[in-house]
């Protein structure tokens, strides 16, 4: 007979005497399940909010899920392990002056991506094409992130959290963030059904706290300047003289120093989120530029349109022939049902398996890295493979 483990608590006397030292208060987190995951002296709601994140089978994946260039064999280009730290570093630097939780932004900032598609925002393209002409439903990845950690794997992560990285998107700017009146999960799950039937409805959401907020903007700061060190690397640009970044500046140090200046500036005693507008403005041209620059770029949009959209139909209509053909040998189901069945099982739900067809499919695609899309794919269509990565040499 398998042993139950018994997890210790620290003594009675030592944790009041820990509440009282460090002023200990509670976050007044919203849980669906309030009776599991109650917080600790030593392990306050939102350090479990991050621990559940981390700990996610899905979080391994960010390391090789493309930022902006695919199909580069180079380590020194970003991946989005290391953008949604880039994240939680700027906003915990915010936060920390602004005195706000500095947990939740981390929780937040780390789950922001975990259910970003592979080959970055074009892959994301792809899929929510083809799961709107199937559904008439969107996808979209700070949706699914949301469906990640809510439930694939029903974590019991706070409300707070996952309003942030619901409401995170970064490819809108505003000049200044007020926090929503968002206060239950019913309003929450309401939100996100828009998501899924609205198109582009996640745009007009505001986070519910202030630290939703500082993520939301910090996500910008740690792409535009980043990216364009990246293009620089991957030979798409000459160098970040092709910018004009006025007053905000061209690279990435300066980008990330001179927005944390103005927010700080402009936000600080406020219970709102503010940039002035001078920097605001050289924001928005600095985004415009990426695109025009980087993102539109012929050689990084051809890769996605002329190589990458074909095979991410190719793929998602050979994974639902298997899925409804109820061979429980073919990949979908070894790869993803199983493996979501097992992870699942620590935390409750029904068998995955009845999840539509469709949701799988996509909850599949989404999950896979670069590298493992194209195998995938090579494993199922050997003679009708066009990827070429870029060497090293």
């Amino acid at each position: 007979m398998k042993r139950k483990t018994e997890y210790l608590s620290l003594s009675k006397e030592l944790t009041e005497k820990i509440v009282h030292d460090l002023h200990y208060k509670s976050s007044g987190e919203i849980r669906r399940n309030p009776s599991h995951d109650i917080a600790s002296v030593w392990r306050p709601a939102y350090v479990r909010d991050v621990e559940k994140i981390l700990h996610s089978p899905y979080y391994n994946r960010y390391c090789d899920k493309t930022q902006v260039f695919s199909l580069y064999k180079n380590d020194d280009l970003t991946r989005r392990s290391l953008h949604v730290q880039l994240v939680s570093r700027i906003a915990r630097n915010i936060g920390r002056i602004l005195e706000l939780d500095l947990d939740l932004i981390e929780a937040i900032s780390l789950g922001h991506d975990i259910g970003h598609t592979p080959f970055g925002h074009a892959g994301e393209k792809f899929l929510s094409k083809i799961y709107h002409a199937q559904t008439s439903r969107y996808f979209c990845h700070n949706l699914h992130s949301v469906r990640v950690l809510d439930k694939i794997f029903a974590y019991n992560i706070s409300l707070q959290t996952l309003d942030g990285i619901l409401c995170h998107n970064g490819e809108v700017e505003c000049d200044e963030y007020h926090p929503s009146n968002l206060k239950t999960f019913n309003e929450f799950d309401k939100n996100v059904e828009k998501c899924y039937t609205e198109k582009d409805y996640s745009v007009h959401l505001t986070p519910a706290t202030l630290e939703g907020c500082v993520v939301r903007i910090c996500d910008i700061i740690a792409y535009v300047g980043k990216d364009r060190q990246d293009a620089v690397k991957a030979d798409v640009i000459p160098n970040d003289a092709v910018f004009d970044g006025g007053i905000l500046g061209n690279f990435n140090a300066a980008i990330i120093n001179n927005m944390i200046v103005s927010i700080i500036e402009n936000s600080y005693g406020k219970d709102y989120i503010k940039i002035d507008k001078d920097i605001f403005a050289e924001l928005s041209k600095s985004k415009n530029d990426n695109y025009n620059y980087i993102y539109l770029n012929n050689r990084v949009a051809d890769i996605n349109e002329k190589i990458i959209a074909p095979m991410f139909e190719k793929l998602y209509f050979k994974l639902l022939h298997d899925l409804k053909s109820g061979d429980k040998n073919t990949l979908v189901y070894k790869h993803h049902i199983d493996f979501v069945n097992q992870n699942r099982k620590y935390y409750g739900g029904e068998n995955y398996i009845d999840t539509p067809p469709d949701d799988i499919v996509t909850d599949f695609i989404a999950s896979m890295t670069d590298d493992y899309f194209v195998d995938i794919f090579e494993y199922y269509f050997p003679n009708d493979t066009t990827i070429h990565y870029k060497p090293y040499f």
